[in-house]
């Protein structure tokens, strides 16, 4: 089985990417495979421009999309799943993911005359600097589970999971004692992605 991971972390010096290391990890351990987009590092141009705003808005199939768009697309039709791993920035994913979606769910290929997969899995993992119970008391977590799994994802995986890793703040202690046992989470959760 395949995962297509989609990753968006502007430092290397983050929790984030040590649980999308320990997530690769477990995929890799069950015997699966991955193919990866980390945004940054591929310098991703999230900003859409306005021949592809027209192409969608006019639901037209041509032009043909940009390249990195295609690119993308066939990530996604060569997986079985896709994860989502990013931090919450203002109870979102970072622009650039954001802009992800912008460009890559395009018409004709993840809306109208559909040519993107059913993937099997969808899951989005991502790190919160709020303690969960804040994010649940002030309704921002249904918010992003909303934005992620009502709209961006709604009919394009059979399964679908929203896990945060919440108290992840370098401000929290919570961060460092709970280090461990996240990674382990994280590890886990690609361990038993396909079961």
């Amino acid at each position: 089985m395949k995962v297509f991971i989609v990753y968006c972390h502007p430092s290397e010096d983050s929790f984030t990417k040590h649980m999308c290391d320990a997530f690769i990890k477990g995929v890799t351990d069950a015997g699966n495979d991955y193919v990866i987009s980390d945004l940054y590092k591929m310098h991703f141009d999230p900003v859409m421009k306005e021949q592809e705003y027209l192409r969608d808005a006019y639901y037209r199939t041509e032009p043909e999309p940009a390249d990195d768009v295609l690119a993308e697309h066939a990530k996604i039709n060569a997986a079985d799943a896709i994860a989502f791993i990013y931090p919450v920035f203002w109870t979102e994913a970072p622009a650039m993911l954001v802009g992800w979606f912008d460009r890559v769910w395009t018409y004709g290929f993840a809306y109208g005359n559909k040519t993107m997969k059913v993937l099997d899995k969808a899951i989005i993992l991502c790190s919160a600097g709020n303690p969960i119970e804040r994010l649940e008391k002030t309704g921002l977590l249904d918010s992003m589970k909303k934005v992620m799994l009502g709209d961006r994802l709604i009919d394009r995986a059979k399964k679908m999971d929203f896990i945060v890793f919440d108290s992840t703040s370098r401000e929290f202690e919570l961060r460092n004692q709970n280090w461990d046992k996240n990674l382990q989470k994280a590890y886990e959760i690609g361990l038993n992605l396909f079961k």
